[in-house]
């Protein structure tokens, strides 16, 4: 079988990627590529259970606090940034490991994007200004419209992507749905995607508790208070839609008390999209995340494909 020219470790938020991340680079020459749309913003730190100074000392980290949380980064900028690494740590001598939950990242990745309208600010603006006054079910059903297979497949409350799919149409007369057909795509399936993925969901919400406490026992209000303190940042944009910054930001604005309820729904929901996107992807090696040897298997996933010593 041919050897992988990059490796890929994935799974929903706390299934414990980055002790893996860690365990297998004390084992194998690596250098790990972020697939996380959150861990690129600067300043985010706790409630993006961004790597410790001490763990990025470890183990050579790339595409973490990239931009201003102002900015936005996008699926093309992370394909065009993540093939430029992996042929410079493979010019190293050492392998790519590309760690992280943002499997639309991983998607685009290994099967291309579509060359897809560029991002219009004033559009995106006008839309945010529509929604504020309608709100995004309503938008949702404007989207219905116009774009029934990307409607179907997006939730209401899903602004983010339902701007986007409402902003390709108005820049373009052309639904989402049909640029996803007819892109020309570029791809980089030649890598290894190993995937951890609970057998026990009740294990992984568990995770998911402990860890959003441990974010609020960290500091993560006091975080937030501070970006919110800033003046120019607002829930329109990306970078506060994360999971634990959005719950949060609006819980500053009212009643704190249903923060850590509102927290951790957020992210057993994040959890579930990514396993539905995980299961999207046949060409995985799926683990057991909760398994006591995970670690191992992954290193035998490695070794299987030749890329680590037997």
């Amino acid at each position: 079988m041919k050897q992988p020219s990059w490796i890929g470790l994935a799974g929903p938020t706390a299934s414990g990627k980055t002790a893996i991340a860690l365990a297998l680079a004390a084992e194998v020459p690596v250098e790990i590529i972020s697939v996380d749309s959150a861990l690129v913003y600067r300043g985010m730190d706790i409630g993006t259970a961004k790597p410790s100074a001490a763990e990025q000392a470890a183990v050579p980290h790339h595409l973490i606090d990239l931009i201003d949380p102002l900015e936005a980064y996008s699926a093309a900028q992370f394909v065009a940034d993540a093939r430029r690494l992996i042929g410079e740590i493979r010019g190293r001598g050492r392998w790519p490991l590309l760690v992280g939950g943002t499997m639309l990242y991983f998607k685009a990745l290994i099967e291309g994007l579509d060359t897809l309208p560029a991002a219009d600010p004033a559009l995106r603006a006008a839309l945010d200004a529509e929604a504020a006054e309608r709100g995004w079910p309503a938008m949702h059903a404007e989207l219905a419209r116009v774009d029934p297979v990307t409607a179907a497949r997006l939730p209401p409350g899903d602004s983010q992507r339902i701007q986007r799919a409402l902003e390709v149409f108005r820049a373009s007369g052309r639904p989402l749905s049909s640029w996803h057909q007819a892109g020309q795509r570029q791809v980089a399936d030649d890598g290894l995607l190993v995937s951890l993925e609970p057998d026990d969901r009740a294990w992984l919400h568990r995770r998911i508790a402990q860890r959003f406490d441990a974010m609020l026992e960290a500091g993560l209000l006091a975080e937030v208070q501070a970006l919110r303190q800033r003046g120019d940042l607002h829930l329109g944009l990306p970078s506060m839609r994360c999971v634990g910054y959005r719950q949060a930001w609006e819980c500053l604005e009212g009643d704190l008390a249903p923060l850590r309820e509102r927290g951790i729904a957020a992210t057993r929901q994040l959890a579930k999209r990514q396993l539905t996107w995980l299961r999207s992807m046949p060409q995985r090696q799926r683990i057991a995340a909760e398994a006591p040897d995970a670690a191992r298997q992954v290193l035998q996933a490695l070794s299987g494909r030749g890329a680590v010593p037997v």
